[in-house]
């Protein structure tokens, strides 16, 4: 059987490591998992010539929406959020779903975060929305959303809505207007949080979805606060989990194996060339 991780740009994913080493633990020594480079544009094209051993496919951006009108069926909770990050073939068909916001709630779970009274999310990309559904499925029917032009978070605001929260979206220079927050959100990319340290740094959760490098200098400012820090690669090891279990039929996937190999991967990625 065949899966694989479609993007632009996917060189960088870690998919195929974690995939691999969940196949590799179940005994599933005939799977094959592979990254593929693939934009919008060709999308429709790859989906349709794919055959029989097809098992799934696992999407990055900028596909996670693209994907919806190809599918036969979506997920109720894929379409509240607007995007599905994986597809499963079953008899000739295909069904999307969403696996991040399970990756984001096991994440939170894992590091011990308390259940938010207050959140605030930062940017307003598909992965905000995959936010907002898994605050809903921590009991908040609100939350805060800052991004740098209101006019981009339209599709968040809307996944708000499918969602039933209330969204108060603010600009980044009003930072200093939004209520405090027992959990902040950062979806920005590497870097693009790093002005916004010392305003947050008091925060006493926050869930970062970089990576690396890590930490970012926002995580480390709130750590240095004593505040809990949650990176982005426990929100990318539990998604894959769950694609996993969703793509192969089994149970038991080997967490602490995947979550080893995603580890070792980082290491050699940041390691200087010899």
């Amino acid at each position: 059987m065949r899966a694989a991780v479609l993007g632009s740009p996917v060189a960088h994913s870690l998919s195929p490591h974690l995939h691999r080493a969940a196949y590799e633990g179940l005994g599933l020594y005939g799977w094959r998992y592979e990254a593929i480079e693939c934009d919008e544009a060709g999308l429709p094209a790859l989906i349709g010539g794919l055959g029989p051993e097809w098992a799934g496919l696992s999407l990055t951006m900028p596909l996670k929406r693209a994907v919806l009108p190809l599918l036969d069926t979506v997920s109720d909770l894929a379409v509240e959020v607007g995007g599905a990050n994986t597809v499963i073939f079953s008899n000739g068909a295909g069904h999307g779903e969403n696996t991040d916001v399970h990756g984001i709630v096991q994440a939170l779970a894992e590091a011990g975060v308390p259940r938010p009274g207050q959140a605030t999310i930062l940017g307003g990309g598909a992965t905000a929305a995959s936010a907002l559904a898994a605050l809903r499925e921590l009991g908040l029917h609100e939350a805060d959303l800052v991004v740098r032009d209101p006019a981009r978070a339209r599709e968040t605001a809307e996944a708000a809505e499918r969602l039933g929260m209330t969204l108060r979206v603010r600009t980044f220079d009003r930072l200093g207007t939004v209520p405090e927050a027992d959990l902040v959100v950062s979806t920005l990319p590497a870097g693009a949080a790093d002005g916004f340290a010392g305003p947050l740094a008091r925060v006493p959760a926050l869930f970062d979805v970089v990576y690396t490098p890590w930490p970012t200098r926002l995580a480390a400012a709130v750590a240095a606060h004593g505040g809990i820090v949650v990176g982005g690669f426990p929100m990318l090891l539990h998604q894959a989990v769950r694609q996993v279990e969703m793509m192969t039929g089994r149970s038991g996937v080997p967490v602490e194996a995947m979550r080893a190999a995603g580890k070792a991967e980082i290491v050699r990625r940041a390691a200087p060339a010899s």
